[in-house]
């Protein structure tokens, strides 16, 4: 998601939808009272003892200290790819969403147009299997008839962009959103994509793992063209085709890393430059419609991508391309049609990629479709049945707190001159604060939502949001808009908004309680507040000022020691095995490490402060400060089958939570005093291999 910095991925997020006394005298102390309940300990509930294992040295794996209890004693379910925190979570809010929209469903009077109306009459299309299977692939006849339709490429390329407006994948991105150099106006941006599998390098990667994740997807590619009515040898052909058109796009398509330079990833021209580059996309037909003519100019994230795919519009016949389009359309829509589709495109998505059992049940995959479709629509149902006034309050008075610590840290920083703190208290003081839900919810008018088929609202729903997002062009840049539902248990960093923003699904136990001992807030969700704080000022996030725009105001020499600084996190969690000999990224997952160091670091300065004013001591033999640790591994306990911990180091900036955890803390000599950790210990890092920048 571009410029948008998440404290979880958007896969993973995707998934949870599917979710001062020595170290032995603390372990024998939380050993006498693992089994007392955190009610009675008044921690609130963002910190279950029972979790630990007392069996390991702090000082040795925190993450195991921390977790290893629940690690052993939550195993994954059968229909999840991962199980921690953040789903646990979830599932208590997919409960309440259950709720609300069961009985949302079950009125069907109720007035058209309004939230209930639409997420009901959608949920209810959803539920209805057996209308869904008897329409079989019925929803999508339409699409596949226009693409049988098309004579020539030039042709095909308008039932191409009628396909985008309806959400459908292929060939590349296209959306608006902010320039990024000026961030008071709207720009179209063309973005690399068409892909079927997460990422260029499953298509290019020699080991063993990625080349049976090919061989599968031929074979899933097989059977989708079955179903959609081929026969097996057909089929078999047509599957090589898209898995060699889509090779050639990995090719020429930028790496994750690489991606992550916006500079690079920013070439704006007019649309008669790109047209006079890329002749055979036929842009200006191509905007027209798409409803986006009123755009003059374009940027372009990855030019060599789109000479890529200029130059295999011209060599590669329209045949192969209506297969390759078939593909992405039966692909899209495989998870709202008939029973055979949804199975299929679970065997491969769910199990090969993800290592998933068996399937979600449906009212679960139907609700996050539903959230997916109208999250605000969904999200005015859900905050008026869960999220106080009170925690909203509770929550802007630690994200006003944090602030506050982390402009004392700026002050006190030994390696940045004086001109450049100056600018970065600049941008610190400009942070815009979302909390819960929007001020102004999203307007659905136009929007026609029935019960007659599901897979019909989805596209229904998308085309909604993509005429919305391409009006955009040319009209004042709306600093109300929110890119999460209020039920989605995440929090974002936004560069070009320069804003946080908390939903209300977060802002529950473990992250966030309103009546929890302080320590315990501050270790998770004020953490979580410093690390959104702290994208403002990681690798990426340091590149934008205090109006959002991608700009230079650093001087030279802080930005060198700033990138001296961020080399040493690289070396650091690249040092951090996964799987086998598979490391953590350490550029890839550079600012989301960042983020967590400093988050962490500025917390634990909140918590003094707050400590200060009222220090409750012990709590079940565990200072504040240890709590404060406590809570902040706690949040990131996870287990996570092999499939999904691969995509993961491949695809997601974020390091897995073992690293979230253990990483962090092992740079901080509080940690060291809060548990007794000494040199030799395998959480005591060297004082010129500790890592503090903010």
């Amino acid at each position: 998601m571009k410029n948008r910095y998440l404290l979880l991925s958007s896969a993973a997020l995707a998934g949870l939808l599917l979710s001062g006394c020595s170290s032995s005298t603390t372990t024998d102390d939380a050993a006498s009272t693992a089994s007392a309940s955190t009610t009675e300990m008044n921690m609130g509930t963002g910190l279950d003892l029972a979790n630990l294992d007392t069996t390991v040295n702090p000082c040795e794996d925190f993450y195991q200290y921390a977790n290893g209890g629940w690690v052993k004693n939550n195993p994954i379910p059968a229909s999840e790819s991962m199980w921690g925190s953040f789903n646990e979570l979830a599932e208590k809010n997919n409960a309440v969403l259950r709720e609300l929209l069961t009985e949302a469903a079950s009125n069907a009077t109720t007035t058209k147009g309004s939230a209930a109306q639409l997420v009901g009459d959608f949920y209810a299309a959803g539920m209805d299997s057996v209308a869904v299977n008897k329409a079989g692939m019925t929803p999508i006849k339409p699409e596949m008839q226009q693409i049988a339709a098309a004579k020539t490429t030039d042709e095909l390329l308008k039932t191409v962009a009628d396909l985008k407006t309806k959400g459908v994948s292929g060939y590349f991105t296209m959306y608006v959103t902010q320039d990024d150099k000026i961030s008071t106006q709207y720009a179209l941006w063309a973005m690399q994509g068409g892909l079927g599998l997460p990422d260029r390098d499953y298509y290019l990667k020699d080991d063993e793992r990625s080349k049976t994740i090919r061989t599968e997807y031929l074979k899933h590619l097989q059977n989708t063209f079955q179903l959609i009515g081929d026969d097996a040898a057909t089929a078999q052909k047509k599957a090589r085709t898209v898995m060699d058109m889509e090779t050639r796009l990995a090719k020429a398509s930028r790496t994750r890393v690489e991606l992550r330079d916006p500079y690079a990833n920013y070439n704006k021209m007019t649309i008669q430059e790109f047209a006079k580059q890329n002749p055979n996309l036929k842009i200006t037909q191509l905007l027209t419609n798409l409803g986006a003519q009123a755009s003059k100019e374009l940027i372009v994230g990855q030019p060599a991508f789109f000479k890529e795919l200029n130059g295999m519009l011209k060599s590669i016949p329209v045949t192969d391309w209506k297969t390759y389009t078939q593909w992405h359309l039966a692909r899209t829509s495989a998870p709202y049609l008939s029973e055979e589709f949804v199975k299929e495109n679970f065997s491969f998505y769910g199990k090969v990629l993800n290592g998933a059992k068996e399937m979600q049940p449906r009212w679960k995959r139907v609700l996050r479709a539903t959230d997916g479709a109208m999250g605000e629509a969904l999200g005015q149902l859900y905050v008026q049945k869960t999220f106080s006034p009170e925690a909203k309050t509770k929550a802007l008075e630690m994200v006003n707190n944090l602030q506050e610590a982390f402009k004392e840290h700026v002050r006190d920083l030994d390696w940045m001159s004086e001109e450049t703190k100056e600018r970065a208290l600049e941008k610190l003081n400009a942070f815009a604060v979302k909390i819960g839900y929007p001020d102004k919810w999203e307007d659905y008018k136009g929007l026609n939502i029935t019960r007659d088929s599901y897979a019909e609202n989805v596209m229904l729903a998308s085309q909604h949001a993509f005429r919305k997002n391409i009006g955009k062009i040319g009209k004042p840049v709306d600093r109300t808009e929110w890119f999460m539902s209020p039920p989605t248990v995440n929090a974002y960093y936004n560069p070009s908004m320069n804003e946080i923003v908390f939903p209300a699904g977060i802002l529950q136990p473990p992250f966030f309680d309103p009546n929890a001992d302080d320590a315990v807030n501050y270790g998770g969700m004020g953490a979580v507040i410093g690390h959104e704080l702290t994208h403002g000022f990681d690798d990426q996030g340091a590149k934008y000022d205090f109006e959002g725009n991608l700009k230079d105001w650093w001087t030279k020499e802080d930005l060198d020691k700033f990138n001296a600084h961020a080399a040493m996190v690289d070396e650091q969690y690249s040092g951090y095995t996964v799987l086998d000999n598979l490391h953590v990224n350490g550029k890839l997952t550079m600012g989301e490490n960042i983020a967590d160091i400093g988050g962490l670091n500025i917390a634990y300065t909140a918590l003094q402060k707050a400590l200060d004013e009222k220090n409750p001591g012990l709590i079940a033999g565990f200072t504040p400060e240890q709590r404060f640790f406590l809570a902040w591994a706690q949040i990131w306990r996870v287990n996570m089958r092999d499939e999904a911990q691969n995509q993961q180091i491949l695809t997601d900036p974020h390091s897995p939570g073992r690293f979230r955890t253990n990483g962090p803390v092992s740079n901080m000599p509080q940690f060291y005093e809060a548990f007794g950790c000494e040199q030799g210990d395998n959480m005591f890092r060297a004082d010129n291999n500790r890592v503090k920048i903010w």
